[in-house]
């Protein structure tokens, strides 16, 4: 529930892209550039992400996996309240953009720690079935999908121009605030996982963790990093989804919601199948089947909702975008949990995991939208199976060098 609200609060910022690139930049300025302002100012706070896994991640391994999560769920509410509550460009000129990045900012240091801390947790308290249960990481992104989704649809078909603009737009932030509570009451009844317990008694912790990745573990960070390019991607261009619906399509504003509600409810019923397929056959097998699949079949979906574009196409699209990144996310947690050793495993992983969602994740949306501004809409597409390719390279290293299963 905790991981749910937290991912919550930072897909909904980008399915409102729109709205907010009105609300909190200049009324004169060009409706592309401020879109283009507001995925800058979403990429820029990936840039702070790796920060933050090097911070909580050493936090992590040195105090705890629940430390590392309590400090991450305080982290987001201060990062969402900010967002729920700052008042427009119309209302206070340059301080609006100023106040909605100190809130992405605070939020990308967050994240950067979540990944690693909770599938650290989740990996590390299961004797078996680990990417069974590391898969509710993935599995929960999809409630967020969901969520985020629905709460678009809802917004969008049910309130005014004018009411949305005024105060709808307000109202996913306002409830991802519940992260605060509910995520603190969930995290402090928890106690930390018996192989950290194991660790600080034979008094193996590392004094720098950190230290001990970047000098010793560097190319298990970059292999792990490469390897999350698929399941990032997903996942972002799902979130472009709505942007894309409005600006290259055409489409209503509420067309690029129901896709999304229905994408993140297949990862949610999908990824847990996964991941019990991936406790019996290995999680590369699966991963690289669905890299290929997707690589595959992206360019003439796109095609095709290009020629014909309609809400049912678009759906049809963001449906099977949600089938892959269930089975290609869905066992990537455990396989990354299982590339670091126990004392720099929440810092090795959340480091690999930012680095790749940064590189390969959080510029996506900025890139797509500019990629769809300048040159063909066909182009997020290419770009997908860009990722692909890069991503099974990651896995082959993976298997080969360092004997992921």
């Amino acid at each position: 529930m905790g991981n749910a609200l937290e991912w919550f609060d930072i897909i909904v910022y980008g399915f409102f892209a729109v709205v907010i690139s009105d609300l909190f930049f200049p009324e004169d300025a060009d409706p592309t550039v401020a879109l283009l302002a507001v995925f800058g100012t979403l990429a820029l706070t990936y840039f702070i992400r790796p920060v933050g896994a090097m911070v909580i991640g050493n936090y992590g391994d040195r105090r705890g996996r629940k430390a590392a999560l309590t400090l991450t769920i305080a982290l987001m509410t201060l990062g969402v309240g900010i967002m729920g509550f700052s008042p427009t460009y119309a209302t206070i000129g340059v301080a609006a953009p100023v106040l909605m990045l100190l809130s992405r900012l605070i939020q990308g240091f967050s994240a950067g720690g979540e990944f690693g801390s909770a599938t650290t947790f989740m990996t590390e308290h299961s004797p078996d079935k680990k990417v069974f249960y590391a898969s509710w990481q993935v599995a929960t992104q999809g409630i967020s999908l969901l969520l985020a989704g629905l709460f678009g649809w809802v917004l969008t078909t049910t309130l005014s121009h004018d009411a949305l603009y005024s105060w709808g737009w307000r109202v996913p932030f306002i409830f991802g605030m519940l992260i605060g509570p509910v995520g603190w009451w969930i995290r402090q009844s928890m106690e930390d996982t018996p192989e950290f317990v194991a660790v600080e008694e034979r008094e193996q912790r590392e004094a720098v963790p950190l230290g001990t990745v970047l000098t010793h573990h560097l190319g298990r960070v970059f292999t792990g990093a490469a390897c999350v390019g698929v399941a990032t991607m997903s996942v972002y261009l799902i979130l472009y989804m709505p942007t894309f619906a409005i600006t290259a399509l055409e489409l209503p504003a509420y067309s690029g919601f129901v896709g999304a509600s229905v994408a993140g409810l297949v990862t949610l019923v999908l990824a847990p199948v996964f991941g019990h397929l991936g406790d019996r056959i290995g999680t590369v097998p699966i991963m690289v089947v669905a890299a290929v699949v997707g690589g595959l079949v992206v360019y003439p979906l796109f095609l095709s909702l290009i020629d014909n574009p309609s809400i049912w196409m678009l759906t049809i699209v963001e449906i099977v975008l949600g089938i892959v990144l269930a089975a290609y996310f869905a066992p990537l947690p455990a396989m990354m949990s299982a590339l670091f050793p126990t004392e720099v495993r929440t810092t090795g992983m959340s480091l690999a995991y930012n680095v790749g969602v940064t590189t390969l994740g959080g510029l996506t949306p900025l890139v797509l939208a500019w990629l769809v501004d300048h040159f063909a809409d066909i182009s997020p597409a290419i770009y997908y199976i860009a990722v692909c390719l890069l991503s099974l390279v990651g896995l082959t290293i993976a298997r080969k060098v360092y004997s992921m299963r």
